[in-house]
């Protein structure tokens, strides 16, 4: 029999991942994160999660994100919350709540029940060479640039652990996000895994977001996303601190209590199956 590596398929609003036990094994290879990644011959998802040992000592586990081309990643708000549901799933953590390392940090859990989760993010940051970026100057927590083709563009930019461009907009629906978010995305002076959020305002505590994401392309949902769009928007005075976010695939619930403190985010974590991966890209990870 072929060599077969043992996985969970979950997501969180639609955001989906193929979550690996790496706890006595090594990282996944560009090879196999693509075999896993394939919506057509692998199991498909928009990023890969491996559960490690805990970094921390008051952490019950970390983790570690790839894109299905093999590249890291610094966080993933709807990965951290499945994360969480499968540490608890597999007795490594108790409710109600408990910590996990991240790449970008220790975040407090909290298990709220019907497979929901809350995760404390960090801190969001805002000066350009937080984000981090180049050769910007920010007007009011703006910016403007030119794209390629011309086309002038403002927008606002965070970190939420990993960085964000924001984009308002009058209507989400209409929002070109497949033509805008890789024009964004390749602009001089941004970080090649920055993420492009689209957003329009509902209410002062409701948005509608839609996110081109590094490594994915647009995705059902982007925590990090969700919680950087809430950030610049309630630091900009357009929102109030605690906000629902609509995504395509369901809703997210941010919670940023002041502006010296960890940005909160809560929402579903779902298990799809678990089965076992038989490929050749798995023996070289033996």
């Amino acid at each position: 029999m072929s060599p077969s590596l043992p996985f969970a398929k979950m997501h969180g609003c639609g955001n989906d991942f193929v979550v690996l036990d790496l706890r006595d094994a090594p990282a996944p290879s560009p090879e196999l994160c693509r075999a896993l990644a394939d919506r057509h011959t692998g199991v498909g998802c928009d990023l890969i999660l491996g559960i490690r040992p805990p970094r921390s000592a008051s952490a019950a586990a970390s983790f570690e994100i790839w894109t299905g081309a093999g590249e890291s990643s610094l966080q993933c708000g709807n990965g951290a919350r499945c994360v969480a549901s499968w540490l608890v799933r597999a007795g490594l953590a108790r409710p109600p709540s408990f910590e996990i390392d991240s790449p970008s940090g220790t975040h407090q859990v909290e298990v709220l029940g019907d497979n929901a989760f809350s995760i404390g993010l960090t801190v969001p940051r805002f000066a350009p060479e937080q984000i981090p970026l180049s050769g910007f100057a920010s007007r009011d927590g703006r910016y403007e640039a030119a794209l390629a083709d011309g086309t002038p563009v403002r927008f606002a930019a965070a970190s939420t652990g990993n960085p964000h461009v924001v984009l308002e907009v009058d209507d989400i629906g209409s929002a070109p996000v497949a033509r805008l978010g890789p024009a964004v995305r390749a602009l001089p002076g941004l970080p090649p895994t920055v993420n492009v959020g689209f957003a329009e305002v509902v209410a002062r505590d409701r948005i509608r977001l839609r996110v081109h994401e590094f490594g994915a392309g647009e995705t059902l949902a982007c925590g990090s996303g969700a919680c950087a769009a809430a950030a610049v928007l309630i630091r900009a005075g357009r929102l109030d601190r605690n906000v629902t976010v609509e995504v395509p695939g369901g809703e997210l619930r941010i919670g940023w209590p002041a502006e010296e403190e960890p940005i909160v985010l809560a929402g579903p974590a779902t298990t799809v199956y678990e089965g076992e991966f038989r490929h050749a890209a798995v023996l070289q990870h033996s």
